[in-house]
């Protein structure tokens, strides 16, 4: 199983996730999705949220800000959606783009989850040979890795 695969069927079982995928922001290419449904087509979705992360990082530049998006949310009445950039040491410009059912989902665990779900993403990436990222450090000590 690929590490997109992992990763993908970890951030599906998220309480209340509706739907995921992994994308590329700079082409809009999905490179893996679950879930969806016919009146929520998520190879529109996930791609066309390509432009909302690009914005943000451009913007982000104009304004000479020098941090990282830990992610971005959209509420609506009966759904979240919560996108995360995937950081690595290579220059994929990936992010999670996880929909959430409002009633099912605890929106606070779920952050966490994708947050563990995206620090093992890295991990498992052969580019990522640097220090695993500064967020939450004792998880990884938790489970024996670096």
């Amino acid at each position: 199983m690929s590490d997109i695969e992992y990763a993908l069927n970890q951030a599906a079982n998220i309480k209340g996730a509706f739907a995921v995928a992994i994308v590329d922001y700079d082409s809009g290419m999905t490179l893996g999705s679950r879930g969806g449904s016919a009146e929520f087509d998520l190879d529109v979705a996930a791609p066309g949220n390509s432009e909302v992360v690009r914005a943000k990082f451009d913007v982000m530049q104009k304004l000479g800000l020098r941090e990282t998006i830990e992610d971005i949310l959209i509420t609506l009445d009966t759904q979240y959606h919560l996108i995360r950039p995937i950081y690595s040491n290579g220059d994929d410009k990936l992010f999670f783009y996880l929909v959430l059912n409002r009633q099912q989902a605890n929106l606070a665990m779920a952050r966490r989850d994708l947050r563990m779900i995206g620090q093992r993403f890295y991990l498992d990436d052969p580019s990522s040979q640097a220090a695993v990222p500064t967020q939450d450090p004792g998880y990884y000590q938790q489970v024996g890795r670096r």
